[in-house]
């Protein structure tokens, strides 16, 4: 139970990425370091311990009030006290005013020590960020602080049960009443719409007034609190908004996920103006995204963390010398140990390589990799958790050894705040496009321009420098095929592959970068685990450049019927 429950924040790999990835190399190191280390000892003695419990018990709901796994509660409020949700936040708004990336740093701490949990300061966060851009003065300061603080939380809600993914065709109703709003309506999978940890829950819901146009032009966005506010501005007379059930899902059992009704008489406020709802969710939903691609290191960097333990310590079989082997002294363990460590490690740099571009403020390049985080973080955690079970052979089937939990929990990274799919075609249809594929071109010109410095760096790089110069021959040969594709079905039957393929070669430029730096300033495990990812990984791109290039015919053909 001991290796299940425990969790080992890697301060190490986290400063190496900040400061060779992120571009943060003129912060105080004392200061970071004692920021990680304090992180990290909240995160595995507090958080961890109450993963597997949190998954066993889940949430139950009773009454419309939902009660949080034993122990959640308390961390909660020590999370508070301690500052931990407002590391990134304005000191204007009660935050600590540290750069973006580390916040990402920390929030990776969170989420990789109980992925449920730490799903309540995620939506909190992207709460606080969203309300500090598009609130008014007085909205900001009734609610921000709070917020900031972790006080009060704060929730997305968008989802419809006969609307899906289709926000256009939502039903939730708005009518003015005097100075505000009141709504009606039903909302869907509401990640910690109703809880028992925090003392208001601020809801941003979508829904059309009155009157209002058909489809995404006639959405307008709402704040609804649990509780409305006194003079004083403290929680006092409940609205008319409650849950009404609570989902049972495959995984994050101890994140309550909930259907929301918004009674007749719920109170709302308008946040910026009638009919602009749908831009201004955006701007939530895509910092969310971000912190879904986080979400995916997290999960991947705990799965790791217990294959390796595992395989450390399990004997089987024999050497060839006759003595009893461990898991980790099989060729195939290995082979897939380094996997998990390359693609986590990958991940990792590819988070925060963007949480520095947005830091920066090149929203033009934010906005162009946002889709490739959350996809590709998306389906690759799933993959690294699923070999994390290999690894562990038959006990990693049964929930004892902790191992299916992280496959469980994994698996909706790829779904909410939109499908793989819906940032494929995001990416592909509509961040490639403009200006006839600008931002990819410019990334691909940084990703050659490395080459010089491989070719200087001696004998050891040389498969990798190899390796990394074909995959971005073919990703410049895809680039260009999907630009000219554009208004063609065959750019949507190749979206998700050209996803895929951007991650892959960026992530692999990413890792060279990785291996340069590491040249000078260590560790020596970067060097080898990207020569892994560049002759083991990499290779991918030749097969993913083949299938999207080859059109949408054989995807097309069939008739529905035939399926």
């Amino acid at each position: 139970m001991g290796e299940v429950t425990s969790y080992i924040p890697p301060i190490g790999d986290i400063k190496f990425v900040l400061r060779h990835i992120a571009g943060l190399k003129d912060l105080d190191d004392d200061l970071v370091t004692q920021v990680l280390e304090q992180a990290g000892r909240f995160a595995s003695e507090v958080l961890a311990p109450l993963n597997q419990s949190g998954d066993a018990r889940g949430c139950r709901i009773d009454n419309g009030e939902v009660v949080t796994p034993p122990g959640f509660r308390e961390a909660y409020a020590r999370f508070v006290e301690a500052g931990w949700n407002g590391v990134g936040f304005d000191p204007a708004y009660g935050g600590q005013g540290l750069p973006g990336p580390i916040a990402t740093a920390v929030s990776e701490m969170w989420h990789a020590a109980n992925l449920a949990w730490g799903l309540c300061s995620l939506l909190t966060q992207c709460a606080a960020d969203f309300l500090q851009q598009h609130g008014d003065a007085d909205q900001r300061a009734r609610y921000l602080p709070k917020l900031v603080s972790g006080e009060w939380t704060g929730t997305m809600c968008m989802t419809e049960a006969h609307a899906g993914s289709d926000v256009g065709a939502i039903n939730t109703r708005a009518a003015r009443r005097g100075d505000g709003y009141v709504i009606q309506g039903n909302k869907i999978f509401i990640s910690w719409g109703e809880h028992d940890m925090a003392a208001n829950i601020v809801h941003f819901v979508l829904a059309r007034i009155d009157g209002a146009p058909t489809g995404v032009k006639g959405i307008s966005l709402f704040l609804v609190p649990k509780f409305l506010l006194s003079a004083s501005g403290e929680p006092d007379a409940r609205n008319e908004v409650h849950a009404v059930s609570i989902e049972h899902k495959l995984g994050l059992n101890a994140s309550p996920t909930v259907a929301l009704a918004f009674g007749e008489g719920a109170s709302a406020e308008l946040i910026g103006t009638e009919h602009g709802g749908m831009a201004l969710m955006f701007t939530m939903m895509n910092t969310a995204r971000l912190a879904v691609g986080l979400e995916g290191v997290a999960i991947a960097e705990r799965a790791y963390q217990l294959a390796r333990g595992y395989a450390r310590e399990r004997q089987q079989g024999r050497r060839p010398d006759g003595a009893a082997a461990r898991l980790i002294d099989h060729p195939d363990v290995r082979r897939m140990l380094m996997t998990m460590k390359a693609e986590t490690e990958t991940m990792r740099a590819l988070v925060y390589y963007t949480a520095g571009v947005v830091a920066r403020g090149d929203e033009t390049r934010t906005a162009f990799l946002t889709p490739v985080v959350k996809g590709y973080c998306g389906e690759v955690c799933v993959e690294v958790a699923s070999l994390g079970i290999q690894v562990h052979g038959g006990a990693g089937y049964i929930e004892e050894t902790g191992a299916a939990q992280y496959l469980r929990d994994s698996r909706v990274v790829a779904i909410y705040e939109g499908t793989t799919g819906i940032q494929a075609r995001d990416l592909a249809q509509r961040k490639l496009p403009a200006e006839n594929g600008r931002v990819a071109i410019d990334l691909i010109a940084e990703m050659k321009a490395l080459d010089v410095p491989l070719g200087k760096a001696g004998a050891g790089l040389v498969n990798l420098r190899s390796s990394l110069r074909q995959a971005v021959a073919g990703l410049e040969k895809s680039t260009g095929w999907m630009v000219r594709a554009q208004g063609e079905v065959d750019a949507a039957a190749g979206a998700s592959e050209y996803l895929r393929l951007f991650g892959r070669v960026f992530c692999g430029y990413l890792m060279a970068r990785s291996a340069l730096a590491s040249l000078s300033a260590g560790p020596p495990d970067k060097l080898v685990t990207a020569r892994f990812f560049a002759e083991r990984l990499l290779p991918e791109t030749d097969a993913l450049t083949a299938a999207l290039t080859s059109g949408s015919e054989s995807v097309m053909e069939l008739s529905e019927d035939e399926f």
